[in-house]
């Protein structure tokens, strides 16, 4: 059961990271600049893409403690920004492709989660009958926990903090007496997120907003 559970999350959150990381190295690659598919990251095979820490580590301790969902990543696609077209522009559409990959697979569990809810009697959720209830119903908890884990990927990686997608976007749209700050945040970013993280003020943020979000998919649901 143990294992069957952690499936229902890891199934998800492999494809959330995944086609994250993909996101980038694609939009990269259309304006030019195809390091990720020099090296090999261009593809859909988890095996490239996977972090020993935040694919594998971090989701295994979340699910082992307890936690009422799962949140990963996996290795950054390298982008060599000086190849694009032009870097500053072009770097704003790479960073936001991998959110976007995220709201994109969000709105395709919820059509999923609603096809499935909408093809099955009631029962077939609730207790043992339909004969459709063995293929179903776990397809159906994973529609729903894609729908979570891609909202809050999508908001996460939003945050305007370097190196975060959000952080990136806001340099490259900020006039440069903002955007020059911001950016030296980078080296400090992800210490600066574990703080948020460990106070609860990041939690506080992110909740209300991940909520609307799901809010606004149940329509397709």
């Amino acid at each position: 059961m143990e294992v069957a559970s952690a499936a229902l999350w890891i199934v998800p959150l492999l494809f959330a990271v995944v086609l994250h990381e993909y996101a980038h190295g694609w939009a990269a690659a259309r304006l030019g600049d195809d390091t990720a598919e020099q090296l090999g990251r261009l593809t859909l095979n988890p095996l490239a893409h996977i972090d020993l820490v935040g694919t594998i580590i971090m989701p295994a301790l979340l699910f082992m403690s307890g936690s009422p969902f799962l949140f990963g990543y996996a290795k950054p696609v390298p982008v060599a920004w000086h190849r694009l077209g032009n870097p500053r522009r072009d770097m704003v559409w790479v960073a936001a492709a991998g959110p976007a990959m995220n709201l994109v697979l969000a709105v395709a569990s919820a059509v999923l989660l609603g096809l499935l809810l909408g093809a099955s009697a009631p029962a077939d959720f609730a207790g043992t009958t339909g004969e459709g209830f063995a293929v179903a119903a776990p397809l159906a908890m994973m529609a729903q926990r894609s729908l979570v884990l891609n909202v809050v990927l999508a908001v996460f990686n939003l945050l305007p903090i370097p190196p975060l997608d959000g952080g990136r976007v806001a340099v490259g749209l900020l006039p440069d007496g903002l955007a020059r700050p911001l950016a030296r945040v980078e080296p400090f970013g992800f210490m600066l997120v574990f703080g948020l993280l460990i106070t609860g003020v990041l939690g506080s943020v992110l909740g209300p907003v991940v909520g609307v979000v799901i809010g606004i998919l149940q329509v397709f649901i």
